[in-house]
């Protein structure tokens, strides 16, 4: 704005010298048009004259219309801000409501510094009932070190035999469905000596658009997935009243949100409900590098057209940045818990098929290992003491 009064000053002290140049003509006739047209002086002092005010008009025009830009910009923005906010169905979790065991919080000024853990939760909805009554289908903690943009995942198998953060044993999904984010969050770090405050839920209907929006993931479907994988898409688009693609051949192939959400689904082939955890990775990793290759305004639009399909509580703020800094971020590993060499599988009375660590204190330390490649960790008095539960309640019924 500064600019633009000294050059509207300018302009106006130019008018009474063009005026003048018509009595004279010395000043603009000698230097500005030169000796060759003499008789001309005073139209050639009115030309030169002319085409300085067009200039300074022009000039001033521009100016104008960046400084409306610039507001425009900043109008766009503040909406943006505004309105998503109200549709991301942000929550503010109260810390105090989220149990973090003692251990937990000493490691977090040595092994754990640095770290940032987020839990995904996704749950079978179509109906967008994201924040409670409703079992998380898949949990997932990602682990980020923000030192160096490395994030690993892991999948907590929703047919964990763990505490629900209350002193019940179940299937740790059922966690969520009782208390939402905030149960199903203090149950991981009750049983798994984490650190997670922050989440994000997402529904069917959200990870198709996140993909769709994204243009596509590059997925490599297999003779026994592509059966599977076109049933559930025609599921799912049934319950979202969208139309839908077959895959129709297999092999490394990009996919549409419907296709990737079917493959998702997959779990009627050798490894059961494990080998669907681990194509769930695969996608949300197929995701990211889709993200990594997409310009921050794209990155931006995406964020905006699904928000109103997640539930989370980070800011709008956050994500911004988050979006703005993905290309730093390079998913490293992934792996599930409890942990294949760890873990078995049996009929818990009325609890149904559970997946049960044979040992959860010894699983722990493995997770710890992983995330944070502290060799050496020791669970809390809380991990030992739901370990020894988890076995007195299971091993009547595993086989022996």
């Amino acid at each position: 704005m500064a600019k633009y009064y000294e050059d509207e000053d300018d302009y106006e002290y130019e008018r009474p010298r063009k005026k003048s140049s018509s009595g004279s003509g010395k000043r603009n006739g000698g230097s500005r048009s030169g000796g060759g047209h003499p008789s001309g002086r005073k139209g050639s002092g009115k030309k030169p004259s002319g085409k300085k005010q067009q200039a300074k008009k022009q000039r001033r025009r521009i100016i104008i219309f960046v400084i409306e830009i610039i507001i425009l910009v900043i109008a766009v923005f503040v909406l943006y801000a505004t309105m998503s906010a109200s549709k991301s169905g942000k929550v503010k979790i109260d810390d105090d409501d989220i149990i973090i065991n003692d251990t937990v919080k000493k490691a977090e000024e040595t092994t754990m510094k640095g770290y940032r853990n987020i839990a995904l939760f996704g749950v079978d909805s179509t109906s967008g009932a994201l924040t409670k009554s409703t079992r998380s289908d898949t949990i997932m903690i990602a682990s980020i070190n923000q030192d160096t943009g490395e994030c690993k995942l892991v999948s907590v198998y929703r047919d964990t035999y763990l505490n629900l953060s209350n002193d019940t044993y179940n299937k740790c999904n059922a966690a969520y469905a009782k208390g939402g984010p905030e149960m199903a969050i203090s149950m991981l770090n009750m049983n798994l000596d984490m650190n997670i405050t922050d989440f994000v839920t997402v529904g069917f209907a959200g990870l198709t658009d996140t993909i769709d929006a994204l243009g596509g993931v590059y997925i490599d479907v297999d003779d026994s997935e592509i059966n599977h994988l076109n049933n559930y898409q025609l599921c799912i688009a049934e319950d979202l009243k969208r139309s839908y693609t077959p895959v129709s051949s297999t092999g490394y192939q990009l996919l549409d949100g419907l296709q990737a959400t079917g493959y998702c689904r997959i779990r009627y082939t050798a490894g059961d409900d494990f080998k669907r955890a681990e194509r769930q990775r695969e996608v949300l990793a197929a995701v990211a590098d889709q993200a990594k290759k997409a310009s921050l305004p794209k990155l931006t639009e995406t964020a905006n057209s699904v928000f109103e399909e997640t539930y989370t509580s980070l800011d709008l703020s956050e994500i911004v940045e988050m979006l703005g800094n993905v290309g730093s971020y390079y998913i490293s590993d992934t792996a599930g818990f409890p942990q294949e060499s760890n873990r078995t599988t049996g009929t818990v009375g009325s609890k149904g098929s559970c997946v049960i660590p044979v040992s959860l204190e010894d699983n722990v330390k493995w997770l710890h290992q992983f995330l944070f490649n502290d060799y050496e960790y020791e669970p809390s008095a809380r991990v030992k003491e739901c370990s020894d539960k988890i076995y007195s309640d299971t091993n009547g019924y595993l086989k022996k």
